[in-house]
């Protein structure tokens, strides 16, 4: 296991009584007097590692690859070779990297090549035949298609084989003499139909079959699923795919007429709605509202006066909050015309610090893993409660306009 420490990351290590809403009102102060109120996250790493744990008690035979986590011995899929570089940075051995894009390109298999990652994926005859003439020492993971219709976005329109082209691969696999150990499926983005999984694990345990019939030893690929497909005594390793908080200022406002169509009641022609603007567009930490479509929700970072409605107090200058804002958000965000990505201010309370420390040399104590996270010492935010005031407290309609700049 690598060593981690928090100047790596300068990460914050608060004392009791200190909590991530502290550093969150801490940065806002010291830029309350500037011209540049930049967008900024501030992220609770000790929540990270108690969603981890979560992780691994719910599907306790699923490794979650989780890049902040490299410190405590969890794995990486990688797309590409900057990722696999990242990965290599923290520490990461060869052996927990996954480079998990079915189409590669060459260069970049010849780099995985040198670096000693010799775990990845494929779904086609031509990736097949690519991998084996550059990386003739890879072992392969097959990924199969998914019936992802009920998913947000489907990625089996692209990626993946069906049953009947993955007996035709692993057959030619078996004459090119290159090795398969494994599996992989993606359900595509917001799935909503846990049947997916499940039918998506039945198909794995056939391509399993498969590979055995054909003389693979495949030995590297959720519960029911899992426990119905691939029993835990079957000696298959399964890997899986998976506490930020944005805050943003207002720079604009306006009121404006909500235009009701059709209508003749005057009472409707003359509502009147709020519209805010700020510093975060859709090409930046808000792209997951066109990649992903989410629906993000605002929260007041002051507390409105009693005689004050939310949003008819709030003014250019103020700041937003939105929470659980990590996944797709700043890892997808561009510079288009010259916008930067925000800073990001890493936290930790001393006893999820300590707790870190001790994993890194002893593993997780004995309740934690019997117990889960509720034996664990609370997070930041939780020490905080990170209560915020809803943007949703009032009559008044209101619009927060997130720019695509």
């Amino acid at each position: 296991m690598n060593n981690f420490h928090k100047e790596e990351i300068d990460c914050h290590i608060l004392d009791e009584g200190f909590t991530a809403k502290d550093i969150l009102d801490q940065k806002i102060n010291e830029v309350s007097s500037d011209d540049d109120k930049d967008v900024f996250y501030v992220a609770d790493l000790g929540d990270i590692l108690k969603k981890h744990l979560r992780w691994l008690k719910a599907l306790p035979r699923v490794r979650a690859p989780v890049n902040t986590l490299a410190a405590i011995g969890t794995g990486f899929d990688c797309a590409s070779k900057t990722e696999i570089q990242l990965g290599q940075s923290l520490g990461v051995p060869p052996g927990r990297i996954i480079y998990a894009n079915p189409c590669k390109q060459v260069s970049q298999i010849k780099y995985a090549a040198r670096s000693g990652v010799q775990i990845m994926t494929f779904d086609s005859e031509v990736e097949l035949m690519k991998v084996t003439r550059v990386h003739p020492k890879a072992q392969l993971v097959l990924r199969i298609a998914t019936d992802d219709s009920k998913a947000v976005c489907r990625l089996s329109v692209k990626f993946g084989a069906t049953l009947i082209i993955s007996r035709l691969l692993l057959e030619w696999a078996k004459e090119l003499n290159t090795d398969v150990i494994g599996v992989s499926f993606h359900v595509g983005s917001g799935c909503t139909d846990p049947e997916t999984l499940v039918q998506a694990a039945s198909d794995a345990r056939c391509v399993f079959d498969m590979g055995a019939e054909i003389g693979f030893k495949i030995t590297s690929v959720i519960n029911i699923a899992l426990d119905k497909y691939f029993p835990s005594d079957c000696g298959v390793r399964i890997v899986a795919e998976l506490a930020f908080t944005l805050a943003v200022n207002i720079i604009a406002k306006k009121i404006v007429l909500k235009e009701q169509t059709g209508s003749d009641d005057e009472d409707e022609l003359n509502e009147q709605t709020c519209m805010y603007y700020v510093n975060g567009g859709v090409c930046g930490s808000f792209n997951c509202i066109l990649c992903d479509r989410a629906h993000v929700k605002p929260l007041l970072q002051k507390r409105p006066k009693p005689d004050e409605q939310c949003y008819s107090s709030m003014h250019v200058g103020d700041w937003m909050l939105f929470e659980n804002t990590g996944a797709y958000t700043v890892a997808a965000a561009s510079t288009l015309n010259g916008f930067q990505r925000p800073t990001i201010y890493y936290v930790m309370s001393r006893p999820m610090w300590q707790l870190v420390k001790q994993a890194q040399k002893h593993g997780f104590p004995p309740a934690v893993e019997e117990q889960g996270v509720g034996s664990l010492p609370m997070s930041c935010a939780q020490e905080s409660g990170m209560d915020r005031h809803p943007a949703a407290c009032a009559s008044t309609s209101i619009n927060v306009w997130i720019p695509f700049l």
